[in-house]
């Protein structure tokens, strides 16, 4: 199964604030395997704006630090899985964990 992951990044390491992030990175995976990476700059940060973005990309999940429920809601409402309160780790260890079911998700960091 093909999924493309995207992780808001700040220097490198997941950002906590998914809304203001310098960069994506989407990983490319087949059979759960990590098969390419791709770092994009998001347009500037409007409310409501990223899910669809992420959705023209392909995106099939995200894995945040922190999200408000409306962007979870448009997430949702593109198909795309959400994945709040990951720690904070480099993409591609994010990105096995999610797909060796290891993902450790605690609190959405996010309170607005």
């Amino acid at each position: 199964m093909k999924k493309r992951i995207a992780v808001p990044l700040e220097n490198g390491i997941l950002c906590t604030h998914f809304g203001h992030c310098q960069q994506f990175s989407i990983i490319e995976t087949n059979n759960n395997l990590i098969t390419g990476e791709e770092l994009v700059t998001p347009p500037p940060h409007e409310p409501g704006l990223l899910p669809g973005w992420l959705a023209e990309q392909g995106v099939t999940d995200v894995i945040a630090g922190g999200m408000g429920h409306r962007a979870i809601n448009l997430f949702n409402q593109q198909n795309i899985n959400v994945f709040v309160g990951a720690p904070a780790k480099s993409s591609k260890e994010l990105a096995t964990d999610l797909l060796n079911n290891s993902l450790v998700a605690g609190a959405n960091y996010c309170d607005h």
